[in-house]
């Protein structure tokens, strides 16, 4: 069991990936969950390597001047970006595999942001890594979709899974990040908020 570290402020974290709830589990944070359903629309205009942070406070947004006031609420958002466009949640099995075809045997970027709302003020941090595929056979892609059903992933895949084990060939930054949850950000927006070590 990880070491829990004490908030001055309830923590709730905004969002149902299992993922997500893992890892900031395991990264030592006792959380509730709560999330409210938030358009993940973004400008046109607006940089591909600003999406994620723009969504992620956008999410924070719905929590402000509701019953959660006196709470940290904790928000993120990841994209995939390839050739400067997004690849976000696949909505079929036809999409997925449109998808990884497209990183197979290329490197690509994810980035996730979070958000902490606080006291009325929302921070927003992103962390950027970059995964390089090996080409991967059609059959492959296939196998992996019809057994894990990628479609709650951006990019159609999830770098814990089978594919990210048979088919990444590196990583440069956080696997964290990857998965959807930038641990090493985390930490430090809610480090200010944790009773035994804010002085440290």
């Amino acid at each position: 069991m990880p070491i829990t570290f004490p908030l001055s402020k309830p923590l709730i974290l905004a969002s149902n990936s299992p993922r997500r709830k893992q890892l900031l589990h395991d990264a030592g944070f006792h959380f509730d969950v709560q999330v409210i359903p938030t358009d993940e629309s973004f400008p046109a205009t607006l940089p591909s390597h600003e999406v994620a942070a723009y969504i992620a406070s956008v999410k924070a947004e719905q929590f402000t001047g509701t019953d959660f006031n006196n709470k940290l609420i904790l928000t993120a958002d990841t994209v995939v970006v390839v050739d400067h466009s997004i690849l976000g949640k696949p909505a079929d099995q036809q999409e997925a595999f449109d998808m990884i075809k497209k990183l197979s045997g290329r490197r690509h970027e994810v980035i996730t942001a979070v958000s902490l709302l606080a006291e009325g003020k929302i921070t927003s941090l992103s962390d950027v890594a970059t995964v390089t595929f090996r080409i991967l056979k059609d059959w492959e892609i296939y196998h992996y979709i019809e057994h894990y059903k990628p479609f709650d992933k951006a990019g159609a895949y999830g770098i814990q899974e089978w594919i990210g084990m048979v088919g990444i060939e590196r990583i440069e930054g956080s696997f964290y990040t990857i998965m959807g949850l930038p641990v090493h950000k985390v930490y430090e927006l809610l480090k200010p908020y944790m009773t035994d070590h804010s002085d440290d």
